[in-house]
């Protein structure tokens, strides 16, 4: 028969193995999604960067006179 303590025991041991899981699984869903949105960011950014590339070039070679 198990006394009382140790059943406490038991149980407190349980919650904060399953704690320590959940938490874990929790912290590594935030780092993918931020991981996720970084990348986003950076793929827009760049996509900025391209069109004010391509724009700049236009321009440039609508400024150029013709031959």
């Amino acid at each position: 028969m198990v006394g009382r303590f140790e059943r406490n025991k038991d149980t407190v041991q349980e919650m904060t193995e399953s704690a320590a899981t959940h938490v874990g699984n929790i912290a590594g869903i935030i780092t993918g999604a931020v991981r996720d949105v970084t990348r986003e960011i950076g793929n827009w950014i760049s996509d900025g960067i391209e069109m004010r590339e391509a724009a700049r070039k236009a321009r440039l070679d609508h400024d150029e006179p013709n031959d």
